[in-house]
């Protein structure tokens, strides 16, 4: 199961799943290394055949940072899902876009994963808020529920 299939049907289908809430990683003594350098967030999507989607986004490197230095690691486990699928993990170069299609001075990261894999869009809500985004850069209807929090 792709988290890519996931994602579109659930941002669709979200006003009648769950709400978005907190969740956190343990970490392992490699990734506490890498998770110093990194922007993490954190969050629960609604999914329509399991209890949700811990996804997980590092962001390394910022916003002026040159290309070469802002890498990403994503990573999606499903809950109690009944095909028990595995961790999905992605990693790849990130890019700011400026505006959105509701608001032209919105900062917009792009994640386009390495080989495989379809390019996320998330809106920068606030200094500790991502939202989940189309890819034509509109939030959709129901985007508390597609939130990622910033973890400290």
């Amino acid at each position: 199961m792709q988290i890519r299939t996931l994602l579109a049907g659930s941002a669709m289908l979200a006003v009648l799943a769950g709400c978005a809430t907190g969740t956190t990683q343990q970490e392992t003594p490699d990734a506490s290394a890498q998770t110093e350098q990194a922007t993490v967030y954190n969050g629960t999507l609604p999914c329509r055949s399991c209890d949700g989607i811990d996804l997980e986004v590092q962001l390394m490197g910022d916003e002026q940072a040159p290309a070469s230095e802002r890498t990403f690691d994503l990573r999606a486990e499903y809950r109690n899902h009944p095909e028990n699928p595995p961790a999905e993990e992605y990693e790849g170069q990130w890019e700011v876009i400026d505006g959105a299609a509701e608001d032209p001075n919105a900062t917009v990261y792009e994640l386009t994963p390495d080989g495989e894999g379809q390019i996320y869009y998330f809106q920068k809500l606030d200094a500790n808020t991502l939202e989940l985004i189309d890819p034509q850069l509109r939030r959709f209807q129901n985007g508390e529920t597609l939130r990622l929090q910033r973890q400290s």
